[in-house]
């Protein structure tokens, strides 16, 4: 026990000055307080230790520095860095300004459920359920399976993977729809994307703006050899059918049209980059994660079985 504090295990903890510039959590004794026990009353901190010397090590916490004598600490250790506010965003507002990479698109809310159809494409992104939440429906599987067989369309199910929705339609007899891997929803920021990528530029570039929608096509116009798309939301702004003609692969043409799309995308006040890659694409993922993308969240598509 120590003898000025009458704490038991007082300094025995894993922090020091290999911490600073760690976050950190670390419970402390505050001297003169009796705690709930009879005891000396303890509090925790959570923060960025930015000093550690002469006695004191100092915390940086939401509320501002904490100072924090190195005789008064119980326990601490270092503890994994705060997720970006940007991995915070929840995933249906993620995916909600994904919405915009289809301008055509026909969406119906059933709660926090949102119907899509699109006449223009034939991506399961924008021809099935965005089922993430409560739809507010007795029987929403029903309802689903309805409303897509009335359109002529396969009812198709997209739910956060391992979700209760998940769960919900596979109790149904829903199964995946394919045998992709699940689809990674990975985001980066702008800002840094683009530091990573400067320096990819092409000649013979054409955009084609449509309001909040861009399409960027390298080469000869009748036959570009790279193309890809893009749309802002908010402060977002998202890809989608980034395609490198195969004689033309490996030349830093895919680069080049996402360096064009992210600048587009910065000018008109994007801060956040998205896109969304299949699990198994490892090739592509690693390329990404150099552009600075992580993966937000993933989801998969599930469909009713195929009839025999």
């Amino acid at each position: 026990m120590d003898s000025d504090t009458g704490s038991p295990e007082v300094g025995r903890h894993l922090l020091g000055a290999h911490v600073v510039g760690q976050r950190v959590v670390v419970r402390r004794v505050l001297r003169g307080v009796t705690g709930p026990s009879g005891g000396p009353a303890m509090t925790d901190v959570l923060g960025v230790c930015t000093s550690w010397g002469q006695g004191r090590c100092v915390v940086e916490s939401d509320r501002g520095p904490v100072v924090i004598e190195i005789a008064d600490i119980v326990s601490g250790k270092p503890v994994p860095p705060r997720p970006s506010a940007r991995l915070r965003v929840a995933a249906a507002d993620a995916q909600r300004r994904a919405l915009a990479l289809w301008p055509d698109l026909v969406t119906e809310p059933r709660g926090d459920w949102i119907l899509r159809l699109s006449d223009s494409s034939t991506a399961r992104r924008a021809n099935s359920v965005l089922a993430i939440g409560e739809s507010g429906l007795a029987d929403p599987v029903a309802e689903v399976t309805s409303y897509y067989l009335g359109h002529d369309r396969r009812p198709i199910a997209a739910v956060v993977a391992d979700s209760a929705q998940c769960e919900l339609f596979a109790s149904r007899g829903w199964v995946p729809e394919s045998h992709d891997a699940d689809t990674l929803f990975q985001i980066a920021p702008v800002a840094r994307a683009l530091r990573t990528l400067r320096g990819h530029g092409a000649d013979q570039v054409l955009l084609e703006e449509d309001r909040d929608l861009v399409t960027v096509s390298i080469g000869d116009p009748g036959a570009p050899v790279a193309t890809g798309v893009a749309a802002c939301a908010e402060d977002w702004v998202g890809f989608r059918g980034i395609e490198v003609v195969p004689a033309y692969r490996r030349q830093g043409l895919g680069l080049a049209v996402m360096a064009i799309l992210l600048e587009w995308g910065a000018e008109r006040g994007a801060t956040t980059a998205y896109l969304q890659v299949l699990g198994h694409n490892t090739g592509a993922i690693a390329l990404y994660e150099r552009i600075g993308f992580a993966t937000h969240h993933a989801y998969r598509y599930l469909a009713p079985p195929a009839p025999d």
